[in-house]
């Protein structure tokens, strides 16, 4: 399933992955961009990232449909993980949506189904369904996201809580809340963390002790934004791009190794969280 030069993570469920995926958030939005769109997460596949990340939100369906387009012919290669909106996510809402993601898909099931954020429906009736689907073979495993602590554990002590494997949520050198205190939570517990907007819609590419580091290393400062990730124990980044090209620059973070003296200068500009910070969303 996955190009052994590329770090992975092993899920709860013991599905190892790997730790640099593909986004799609705002794909499926243009028509005149859909076959660029496929072309990109082709490549990203050809290149070993056999992890795409999509929701129904995204483009109201829109993204997905265009990864079944993209997936097509190649679906046992692939780990895919959607997510649910919080409205549907009633026992009989989170099946029935389900279902339309699938179907969008083209596919029979979904590897890693996640809740994209909290809502008015009891976490008990959505974790309910997600067991469910995960007895009928619709989906492999399923998560969260945007979930902060408290939610964490509230989750956890629900029946069957505890098999969440996974928690997507906003994590970049310029958003590191999470490492002060739900990033080691999840580590201990083996919930992998799902890092989106890993480059900041591409704002890192623009500070100064990024851009001298990616020079040092002849590689570009979105690189260093991701191999930062990639460093950390469970933690999955999953940058997006429509372009081909870009999804070949973001494989080759993967190679690149930061220095002990490059995280220094990382945390000299971009400090870790001191104390407990609220979870940041976009």
């Amino acid at each position: 399933m996955i190009d052994d030069t590329l770090p992975t993570v092993t899920l709860a469920n013991g599905i190892v992955v790997p730790a640099l995926g593909l986004g799609t958030w705002q794909m499926g939005e243009d028509a005149r961009a859909a076959q660029r769109e496929v072309e990109a997460l082709q490549r990203g596949v050809d290149l070993g990232i056999t992890l795409i990340d999509t929701a129904e939100m995204y483009g109201e369906g829109g993204a997905e449909e265009i990864v079944g387009v993209a997936i097509s012919g190649r679906r046992d290669d692939l780990f895919l993980v959607s997510k649910v909106y919080p409205w549907n996510a009633s026992r009989e809402g989170t099946i029935a949506a389900c279902e339309r993601s699938l179907k969008r898909m083209k596919t029979d099931r979904i590897d890693l189904y996640l809740l994209h954020w909290r809502g008015e429906h009891p976490l008990a009736e959505t974790v309910d369904a997600f067991e469910t689907l995960r007895r009928q073979g619709k989906i492999g495993a399923w998560g969260v996201s945007n979930f902060d602590l408290g939610d964490m554990q509230e989750l956890l002590a629900l029946p069957d809580g505890r098999n969440c494997v996974a928690n997507q949520v906003l994590y970049n050198l310029s958003r590191r809340g999470v490492e002060y205190d739900l990033l080691p939570w999840c580590q201990e517990r083996g919930i992998a963390v799902m890092a989106y907007s890993p480059i900041e819609q591409g704002s890192l590419a623009r500070n100064e002790t990024v851009i001298h580091i990616a020079k040092a290393y002849q590689a570009t400062p979105a690189q260093v934004a991701l191999a930062f990730l990639l460093e950390r124990e469970g933690v999955i980044a999953i940058p997006k791009s429509s372009h081909a090209a870009r999804v070949a620059e973001n494989r080759e973070a993967a190679a690149l190794d930061l220095s002990d003296e490059d995280l220094d200068a990382l945390d000299a500009a971009f400090p870790p969280p001191s104390r407990p910070m609220p979870l940041e969303m976009i």
